[in-house]
């Protein structure tokens, strides 16, 4: 078919139109009155793992579960010819990947007949900025209890403890053991208030351009040298990332604290590994409580390992204080890693199927960086 070059304006028209849909962060596709797919965005490339030309030659049927509720949609919207939409709609399948949770806004196309146009809105970050924000409240809550707890219970520990130690001079040495036990489980409290203390710490977070690989490498010679040492650490570097907008101490105990958790999972496997990934992310954007303000969050950092995964039960509460599957365990860690990314304008969330479990960070860049002047890593490149 020979393009109609005689005509400047519709051909104009075509192309801001294809630039606007593919520039749609959500999978658009166009489904013809056979069913076949007449067009698809980059995104539905993406989210079908299939070239535009490729999904041409088949019905949208092909590419979703059996049974799925939109092709019913799809009847219902050229009947009614008006849109509908349908929210939580499952899409998992071998094909598609599992976790497919998407909203669906099907609407006809007026100068098609039979044609109806599927926007996709994957459900999956929609819910991680929903459980980040409860993570969110749930430090606050620990902050409110650390305050008390640092005034109302450290006085009478440090009392009880010296009332022991009194006690440890006058009574026989069978006796000692026990006034020796009063003290160890009086420091422990006052260690486990002293963890929570950091909570109630609301002053503002000391920010500044921060190279992300130079932080990793930091971490990974840390563990290398001691948690981690005999498990293979490797890592997947994107080496023009520009600069996270961040305090650096704060993000070394973060990333410390998730390699620790994946060296603890990973445990003595021989086959165990840990992979520290960095990416760029455009798309991501999330409000700012209070003002009418989007913070973009196109930096991704993410922590892998082939351990056992989470138990799916927990996964959603697994930032929540005083969860863990630690037998000894606090479960104020991961409490604290999400308040700090929190409190840098960032979120962070965990995926965990089939023995590989992904923390993965999204936060924004530094305003003041240049790709250029932020990607000096010391790799320079993917490093295995």
């Amino acid at each position: 078919m020979t393009k109609d070059t005689t005509s400047p304006p519709d051909h104009a028209g075509g192309t801001v139109a294809m630039a606007v849909l593919n520039a749609i962060q959500n999978p658009v596709v166009m489904v013809d009155e056979s069913g076949f797919v007449a067009f698809a965005n980059w995104e539905a490339e993406a989210f079908f793992g299939a070239s535009a030309s490729h999904l041409a030659r088949y019905r949208i049927s092909t590419f979703i579960p059996f049974g799925s509720p939109l092709l019913a949609l799809i009847d219902q919207v050229r009947e009614r010819k008006a849109p509908v939409n349908e929210y939580r709609v499952d899409l998992s399948s071998p094909r598609l990947g599992q976790d497919k949770l998407v909203d669906l806004y099907v609407a006809p196309v007026l100068s098609e007949p039979g044609a109806v146009v599927i926007v996709f809105q994957e459900r999956s970050m929609a819910d991680k900025i929903d459980r980040q924000l409860t993570h969110r409240a749930a430090a606050r809550s620990v902050t409110g209890l650390a305050s008390m707890l640092a005034h109302e219970i450290k006085n009478p520990l440090s009392g009880i403890r010296g009332a022991a130690q009194l006690l440890e001079q006058s009574v026989i040495d069978d006796d000692r053991a026990l006034t020796r036990l009063i003290c160890d489980e009086t420091d422990r409290i006052v260690s486990l208030v002293d963890r929570m203390e950091v909570f109630s710490d609301e002053r503002p977070v000391d920010r500044m351009p921060v190279n992300i690989h130079s932080v990793l490498d930091h971490v990974k010679a840390v563990a290398k040298a001691g948690f981690a040492r005999n498990i293979r650490i490797t890592e997947s570097y994107d080496p023009s990332l520009p600069a996270v907008y961040a305090n650096r101490d704060q993000l070394v105990q973060v990333f410390l604290n998730l390699v620790k958790n994946a060296a603890e999972a990973v445990g003595d496997r021989p086959d165990g590994e840990i992979v520290l990934t960095t990416a760029y992310r455009p798309g991501i954007r999330l409000s700012v409580a209070g003002t009418r303000e989007k913070i973009s969050l196109p930096l991704e950092f993410c922590v892998h390992d082939n351990g056992p995964g989470v138990p799916t039960d927990l996964l959603p509460h697994l930032f929540d204080p005083f969860i863990t599957t630690k037998t000894n365990g606090s479960g104020l860690g991961l409490a604290l890693v999400a308040k700090i990314i929190g409190d840098h304008g960032g979120i962070i969330e965990c995926d965990s199927q089939n023995s590989r479990t992904t923390f993965r960070v999204l936060m924004p860049a530094s305003k003041d960086a240049s790709l250029e002047d932020a990607s000096t890593v010391s790799s320079t490149g993917p490093s295995r």
